[in-house]
């Protein structure tokens, strides 16, 4: 119980850091995509952490988001 709530809330702690720098450096994020980081494992925030120094637009994270596998299949 205790381990995997304190997981949780390391995913979210690097969720709401990584959401903050892509705002800083794109604005605004669509709700859309602020759902889609919802469900981004730690591993996919890292990634993201480290790929968003390379966007230029909301595009660039859209299509990046896209490129992920699908949780769901």
């Amino acid at each position: 119980g205790r381990i995997k709530g304190r997981e949780e809330g390391l995913v979210e702690g690097q969720r709401l850091l990584v959401e903050r720098m892509l705002t800083r450096k794109l604005g605004p994020l669509t709700p859309d995509l602020a759902e889609h980081l919802g469900i981004l494992s730690s591993s996919q925030l890292i990634a993201l952490g480290e790929a968003l120094f390379d966007f230029a637009t909301l595009a660039d994270l859209e299509q990046w988001l896209a490129s992920l596998p699908s949780k769901q299949e």
